[in-house]
């Protein structure tokens, strides 16, 4: 198939309320290992040690100065806001699948970038995560729970046996 699973559109939610039609931006969490190579004697050259995963962190743009997601930054300890963004994959044979990103976390930054005269003004939102899940044509491809240290992938949570051995 020539272009497969293209995002034609998207949108995002912020504590259960839409945006479509205001967001202008959203870009997902970069998914990133913490690595260590390790050579010990008798190896021939060193391998990649899992040290586990760096900080997940999300934003996006809203063409909208939204009150209520103003209201959102710094929310108190124990306390996180509800995040989905959502894309429209097309492939060339026209088939439409969803895909849908599901994050909780604290809004740690907020932009509000420059007001002109005559010109829309945007407002810049940073999110870091304690939970990401991604769902691509209803299947579940990541869960990470940071707190829960899970990590799923593909059906398969990496963290079971180390949480196992901890005795959590």
């Amino acid at each position: 198939m020539a272009a497969r699973n293209i995002i034609k559109n998207m949108t995002v939610s912020v504590d259960g309320r839409g945006y479509a039609g205001q967001v202008m931006e959203y870009t997902p969490p970069v998914l990133t290992l913490l690595t260590e190579e390790h050579r010990a004697g008798g190896m021939d050259a060193p391998i990649t040690l899992d040290m586990g995963m760096e900080a997940l962190e999300t934003s996006f743009v809203l063409r909208s100065y939204d009150r209520e997601v103003l209201r959102q930054f710094g929310v108190s300890e124990g306390n996180s806001v509800p995040f989905v963004g959502r894309g429209a994959m097309q492939s060339y044979d026209g088939t439409v699948r969803p895909t849908t990103h599901t994050m909780r976390g604290k809004i740690t930054s907020i932009d509000r970038g420059t007001w002109q005269p005559g010109t829309p003004a945007t407002m810049t939102v940073t999110m870091r995560l304690d939970y990401y899940r991604e769902d691509h044509d209803g299947a579940r491809v990541h869960e990470i729970d940071v707190e829960k240290m899970v990590r799923v992938v593909d059906g398969i949570d990496l963290m079971a046996d180390i949480r196992q051995a901890l005795g959590i």
